[in-house]
């Protein structure tokens, strides 16, 4: 066997060597890039439904409805446009009835005084 045939040889091995490596490792990358979204949703679907989130939701709607009952109206507004940036892509129907209730003055009280400008 030539010296040239030899070093062809190694660079052909070398290259299938590369070419099996990113066969089986490359195409985990591709698969963990496209499934990694997927379950991260999922994940997050799941601890949405959990009894500690939807608890921890409505404690705070609880203090912020505390809160927004002290409140002078400038000091209303304010905590009425957090509160609706807070809960916008809440569930409320997994909030207790009286916070129910309270969530909806709050966006009833929050576009009158947007139509009200």
């Amino acid at each position: 066997m030539k010296p040239t045939q030899a070093v062809g040889i190694a660079v052909l091995a070398l290259a299938a060597l590369f070419g099996l490596t990113w066969l089986f490792q490359g195409n985990d990358f591709f698969l963990y890039q496209y499934f990694a979204p997927q379950y991260a949703n999922v994940q997050r679907k799941v601890f949405e439904n959990t009894a500690p989130f939807n608890q921890g939701m409505a404690q705070d709607l609880r203090r912020m409805q505390e809160e927004y009952i002290a409140a002078d109206a400038d000091h209303k507004a304010a905590i009425g446009s957090l509160i609706l940036h807070n809960y916008a892509n809440y569930d409320t129907t997994r909030l207790p009835p009286d916070l129910r209730d309270f969530y909806n003055q709050v966006k009833q009280d929050q576009g009158l005084a947007s139509s009200l400008r």
